[in-house]
């Protein structure tokens, strides 16, 4: 089995090698530290399965997936995140991924989750499932963080950490009056008037 393993933080890399190397002794892992060296060996070689988190500093799983799903890439995706599942697990397998992991499952989990990825299967946890239905479910309220679209969630959770529109601009490497128009719609979509509204409705639903 080939495995791609994507992941900015070194520590975690060789925790999940680890698991790797002993639960897949016969496996081949590449591993690479962003977004932008994943596309392109995902590109280069084929893959089993891409192993990726989120959070990166260059490119974020998120677009990473959505990129190579574009191109018709179909490796199996499986994001291990350090985000809870309402935030992103939904979001993730609407972009075309196979399964979704919180960085706190178990070792059996991640195994599990490889084997069913793997296979062509998606692998979802219990609560995903609930999120499932009740995105079928019209009587269930849906929280207003998931009204809005993956970049205003990204930008809604960059401005409840404290950083100004032009730093939000510099790390996302968009520009000024783009972040202005996204913290434009975060307000019009959640019906709040400023940053500060946002910050405490990112804190009160722990989006940050």
């Amino acid at each position: 089995m080939n495995i791609l393993l994507v992941d900015d933080h070194e520590l975690i890399r060789n925790g999940i090698a680890r698991i790797i190397s002993e639960e897949f002794p016969f496996s081949t892992l590449v591993e690479v530290g962003n977004g932008n060296s994943a596309e392109r060996l995902a590109r280069a070689d084929k893959f089993d399965i891409i192993i990726m988190d989120i959070s990166m500093p260059d490119k974020n799983g998120l677009d990473v997936l959505k990129q190579l799903r574009s191109e018709s890439n179909k490796t199996p995706i499986l994001i291990l995140s350090i985000h809870p599942e309402n935030q992103y697990a939904l979001r993730s397998l609407r972009a075309g991924g196979n399964g979704y992991l919180t960085k706190n499952c178990g070792r059996t989990d991640l195994v599990n989750a490889i084997n069913t990825v793997v296979k062509g299967r998606k692998f979802i946890s219990p609560e995903v499932a609930e999120k499932l239905v009740s995105v079928f479910d019209n009587t269930v309220e849906k929280e207003q963080h998931e009204l809005v679209s993956d970049r205003e969630l990204q930008v809604l959770k960059l401005i409840a950490s404290g950083k100004t529109v032009s730093e939000i601009a510099n790390e996302l490497t968009l520009s000024v009056a783009t972040i202005s128009t996204y913290r434009a719609r975060l307000k019009e979509k959640m019906n709040m008037k400023n940053n500060a509204e946002l910050t405490t409705y990112a804190i009160n639903n722990h989006l940050v």
